[in-house]
């Protein structure tokens, strides 16, 4: 008897969920992606994880609803291209200073109507601190902790994606050349294109679509 594939709920656009399908591409495991749209949540996936968050990595034994958890899952299963070959206490503390103190200013720079006084240049400069940072690594290497890509790489581009879109014109002129250099080297690969195609919203009852 076949094995049941994994299913992964995701929404195309949330780098949290970006981060996982990309090591679950390079990782070559093949899950039943179900695409979900984030205000008509299936009851599928709140069953399994009531946080109602994607991404939700459902197995058969197991529920894995953080989006590290999934990358470092996936590359559990298989790492072909060496993403946990540097320093894995290195990369999660860089990956934390994302999640964390940045992803805390770029919600407030992209979304300050949402925050009460919220001063959106405040928080750009805030999220300039791992900015600095990135580009000093950068500067030194072609990726974050080397000649290669890595696990870090991979979960910190999606994030830097979306503050880049939020800041528009002032990014093309910030003084981070690396930084763009390696988003633009990122969004323009044949690899975040494959992890990016549209799909339709999942309805109960139907198979999800294979992936990757």
């Amino acid at each position: 008897m076949v094995a049941a594939r994994p299913i992964l709920y995701s929404f195309r656009r949330c780098p949290y969920a970006m981060r996982a399908r990309l090591a679950i591409k390079v990782s070559g495991v093949a899950v039943d992606l179900r695409e979900v749209v984030l205000r008509d949540k299936p009851e599928a996936m709140l069953e399994a994880s009531p946080k109602g968050t994607v991404p939700v990595l459902v197995l058969e034994n197991q529920v894995i609803d953080e989006s590290l958890d999934v990358m470092l899952w996936a590359l559990g299963q298989g790492d072909p291209e060496g993403w946990l070959a540097p320093d894995k206490g290195d990369m999660l503390g860089l990956i934390a200073a994302c999640d964390g103190p940045f992803k805390h200013h770029l919600d407030r720079f992209k979304y300050a109507t949402r925050y009460e006084d919220a001063d959106p240049l405040e928080h750009r400069a805030g999220a300039e601190v791992l900015l600095r940072a990135l580009e000093g690594r950068l500067a030194q290497n072609r990726w974050l902790f080397g000649q290669e890509a890595s696990l870090a790489d991979y979960a910190i581009l999606p994030f830097i994606r979306q503050f880049a879109a939020a800041a528009k014109g002032w990014w093309e002129a910030a003084p981070y050349p690396h930084v763009r250099g390696w988003l633009d080297g990122f969004t323009g690969s044949d690899f975040f294109r494959s992890i990016m195609k549209k799909y339709p919203q999942w309805q109960a009852g139907e198979p999800g679509i294979p992936f990757p």
